[in-house]
């Protein structure tokens, strides 16, 4: 009966999501895509917020241990949009041009420092989650476990249609 909620709580939140990403991975017109904005990233954030939380069906005792998840997940989420801001900036540039103004040694230490950031973004994610999981029932475990995979399954998915997409382009 458990799952079955679970379930129904992960599909309400993939079809509110998909249509941010099916929007981010899609063009109407060869060589135009139509950005994510920031309001559609918070909005897809904000699922997947409520999503976790639904499925988990925190106790009291556990809510005091949410907002440190919610503010890591946030955090974690404004980063990534940051760089694919960035990703979208350097996509509209020439990229011999950018080569050129760059030697590969700072292209290096720049892709380094966008990994240390994307790590100490997920070591403060699993931080903040230590403290709740350790209180969460086996059924809660089960639960969140699920609603990972369902969620990772809807990413591989969507990484799987812009690869297709971009094919098509070609």
């Amino acid at each position: 009966m458990m799952i079955k909620k679970v379930a129904v709580v992960t599909t309400a939140a993939l079809l509110v999501a998909s249509p941010f990403a099916y929007a981010a991975e899609t063009s109407s017109t060869v060589g135009m895509r139509h950005p994510v904005t920031g309001a559609d990233l918070n909005a897809l954030t904000d699922a997947r917020i409520g999503m976790t939380k639904a499925a988990l069906q925190l106790t009291p005792e556990q809510e005091k241990y949410w907002p440190a998840v919610e503010e890591a997940i946030r955090a974690r989420a404004k980063n990534r949009q940051t760089r694919l801001e960035r990703v979208a900036e350097l996509r509209d540039s020439d990229p011999a041009e950018v080569l050129r103004e760059k030697n590969p040694v700072e292209l290096m230490q720049q892709r380094a420092d966008r990994l240390t950031q994307r790590a100490a973004d997920l070591k403060k994610l699993a931080d903040a989650w230590a403290p709740l999981y350790k209180t969460l029932s086996e059924d809660q475990k089960k639960r969140m476990a699920f609603a990972t995979f369902v969620t990772g399954r809807a990413m591989r998915e969507t990484i799987d249609r812009r690869i297709e997409s971009e094919d098509d382009d070609e």
